[in-house]
C-alpha cells in the first residue's frame, strides 16, 4: 500500500536585523525534527493568507508584531512525514523583542558564520539566497572607458558593493581579460563577488566567483555549469522554468522599464514581474530601467533586489 504523505503549506520568516543577522530558533520537543534549527514560522490555516499566517505564527511562538515585511522564495521539501511548500517572507521591521514563548532557543546568525546545528534540511537553499546582496551591478565600460570604470568600481566598493557581473560585449579578448582581472582583484579585496557573463571557462581561468548565462545559453544547457555561482537571465515564465530545473543560483528578470540601450523593447512592468516570480524557488532580481530608489518597489513585488548597468556608477 502506497502510504499518505501529506501536503503542508507553511508561512517562513526570515528576520532580518539592520546588520545582516538573522533569526534561527530551535524546534520544541514533541514535534518532527525537534532540536533542529529553522526559519520561525508555521502551516497557514484555511482562509488564511500566507503573511496572515505568518503574523499569527510569530506572534505565538515569538512575541512580535510584523510591522514590514516582503515575499522572498518559495521552497517545496519533502520530509519522511509530509511534504512542505514555504512560503519565505523577509521581515525587515517589526513590533516587541523576540522571545520563545514555546520554550525554544533563539539564535542571531549570518551566513558566513553559522554556529548552530543541525539545521532543518529545508533551509540549506535559503542560506545561499541570503548570501545574495539586494544591489546587482553591471560593468559598463563600453560607456564608461575602462579607466573610468575601475575608478567608478573602486568607489562603489568602498560605498559597500558586494556583487557584480561583468558584462562586456564589445571589448576585444585580450582588453576584456586585462579588465576582468582588474575588477576581479579590485572587487575581491573588499570581498565581493564577481561574475563573467557568458564565459564558463574564462571565469574559473581567471579566479572569478562564477559565470551569469544568457537566456540562450540557459535555454541549451541540461545541467548548472559547475562553478561556485551561477546566475541566468531570464524574460519569460518558460526560461525562469529552465533556471529551476537545472539549479541555478539566482536569475535577472527583465526588462521591467524602458531602458536607454533598448528604447523600443517590449517591457514587463512591475505587476508582470511580480506575477512571473509568484511562488517562485529562486532569488529573482529585477533588471531594466531601474535606479536604486527602485530596490523598494522590487522588494515589494517578491524580487529579491535589482541590477543595473548604468545608475549604479553614478556617484551619489
Amino acid at each position: 500500500m502506497t502510504q499518505f504523505i501529506p501536503f503542508v503549506e507553511v508561512a517562513a520568516a526570515v528576520i532580518i536585523r539592520p546588520n545582516g543577522h538573522f533569526l534561527l530558533t530551535s524546534r520544541p520537543e514533541g514535534k518532527p525534527y525537534a532540536g533542529y534549527w529553522e526559519f520561525p514560522g508555521g502551516k497557514i490555516e484555511a482562509g488564511e493568507s500566507a503573511l496572515q499566517a505568518l503574523g499569527r505564527e510569530l506572534q505565538e511562538e515569538l512575541g512580535i508584531q510584523i510591522k514590514q515585511a516582503y515575499p522572498w522564495i518559495t521552497r517545496v521539501f519533502t520530509y519522511a512525514h509530509a511534504t512542505v511548500r514555504l512560503h519565505f517572507y523577509r521581515v525587515v521591521d517589526w513590533y516587541g523583542e523576540p522571545f520563545g514563548r514555546e520554550r525554544q532557543l533563539l539564535s542571531w546568525q549570518t551566513v558566513d558564520n553559522l554556529s548552530v546545528t543541525p539545521l532543518l534540511p529545508a533551509n540549506f537553499p535559503v542560506m545561499r539566497g541570503l548570501a545574495l546582496p539586494p544591489i546587482y551591478a553591471i560593468t559598463n565600460a563600453s560607456e564608461l572607458g575602462e579607466e573610468a570604470m575601475l575608478h567608478k568600481l573602486e568607489h562603489a566598493l568602498q560605498q559597500g558593493l558586494k556583487f557584480l557581473q561583468i558584462r562586456e560585449k564589445s571589448l576585444a579578448s585580450d582588453r576584456f581579460c586585462w579588465l576582468a582581472s582588474e575588477i576581479i582583484r579590485r572587487a575581491h579585496t573588499f570581498e565581493a563577488k564577481v561574475v563573467i557573463n557568458s564565459d564558463i571557462l574564462l571565469s574559473r581561468e581567471l579566479g572569478a566567483d562564477g559565470v551569469h548565462l544568457t537566456s540562450a545559453q540557459l535555454m541549451s544547457l541540461s545541467s548548472r555549469p559547475d562553478v561556485n555561482w551561477c546566475g541566468a537571465s531570464c524574460h519569460n515564465a518558460e526560461e525562469l522554468y529552465q533556471a529551476e530545473r537545472i539549479g541555478v543560483d539566482f536569475v535577472v528578470l527583465g526588462p521591467v522599464l524602458p531602458t536607454v540601450s533598448h528604447p523600443g523593447l517590449t517591457t514587463l512592468g512591475w505587476q508582470k514581474f511580480s506575477s512571473l516570480i509568484r511562488d517562485y524557488s529562486l532569488p529573482v532580481y529585477a533588471l531594466g530601467g531601474l535606479v536604486q530608489t527602485d530596490l523598494a518597489i522590487a522588494l515589494q513585488q517578491g524580487g529579491h533586489g535589482i541590477a543595473m548597468l548604468r545608475d549604479v556608477w553614478v556617484d551619489k
